[in-house]
C-alpha cells in the first residue's frame, strides 16, 4: 500500500511508501536499524551510547551525517586495516533505545520489532555489501539467536531474504531479484559518498 503525492519534475508516477524514508521525519528510534545489523548499544547509568564498526571511510561520512540529522553528534576513529568505529557520546536520549534492546547486558530485538525505510537506510549504510546475486545486509555473528526475528521484520516490509551463512561470506541477509526495487523504494536516494554498486 502506498500514498500518492504530487510527482516532482522528472519523476512521473513516483509514490511515497508508507515504510519509506520519506514517510516520517528522522528520529532516534531509527537507530534500531543499526542494531539489527552490527551496531551495539551500551548503557551507563541513565545514559547510553551507540557504536558501530564499519569497513570503509564512506560509511563513516554517511553515518555521521545521518546521526546529525537525528540531533546526535557522533565521532569516529580508525581501528586499522580500513576499519573504523562510529560512536555517539553517552546520552540520556539513547537510554530508551538501550532499555528496549538490552536484556542482561545482551543485545536482542525488542518485542514487536519492525523495520522501515529509515532503519533500513542506516543498516545498509553501515553494513550493506554487494555480491553476484544482490545486496547483502550484514549481521553480527553474536546475534545468531535473533536472526530469525530480523528476517521476519524484513519479510513484513516486502523483503523476504535468504540467509548467507558465515562460511559463504556472511552472516548476512541477501536481497535479490525484483526485491531490489522494493529495497530502493524503501531506503531512498543514494548518499553522495556511497558507491553506486552498494546502493540499490
Amino acid at each position: 500500500m502506498s500514498l500518492r503525492r504530487a510527482d516532482p519534475p522528472g519523476e512521473p508516477g513516483r509514490q511515497l511508501s508508507l515504510f519509506g524514508t520519506e514517510a516520517a521525519d528522522p528520529s532516534v528510534a531509527d537507530l534500531a536499524g543499526l542494531l539489527a545489523g552490527p551496531g551495539e548499544v551500551h548503557r551507563m547509568g541513565r545514559t547510553a551510547r551507540l557504536s558501530v564498526g564499519v569497513d570503509a571511510a564512506w560509511r563513516v561520512h554517511v553515518l555521521v551525517d545521518e546521526l546529525a540529522r537525528r540531533g546526535l553528534a557522533a565521532g569516529w576513529e580508525s581501528t586499522g586495516e580500513q576499519r573504523y568505529v562510529v560512536r555517539t557520546p553517552y546520552l540520556t536520549t539513547l537510554a530508551p533505545l538501550a532499555t528496549a534492546w538490552l536484556a542482561g547486558g545482551v543485545k536482542r530485538p525488542p518485542p514487536r520489532f519492525h523495520l522501515h525505510g529509515r532503519r533500513l537506510r542506516l543498516w545498509l549504510a553501515a553494513a550493506g555489501a554487494a555480491d553476484d546475486a544482490g545486496l547483502l545486509l550484514r549481521l553480527d555473528r553474536r546475534d545468531e539467536p535473533w536472526w530469525p526475528v530480523v528476517r521476519a521484520a524484513l519479510a513484513v516490509v516486502g523483503l523476504p531474504a535468504a540467509l548467507v551463512e558465515p562460511e559463504a561470506g556472511g552472516p548476512a541477509y541477501r536481497i535479490g531479484g525484483r526485491r531490489l526495487a522494493r529495497l530502493a523504494e524503501l531506503v531512498g536516494d543514494r548518499p553522495p559518498a556511497a558507491p553506486a554498486g552498494l546502493w540499490p
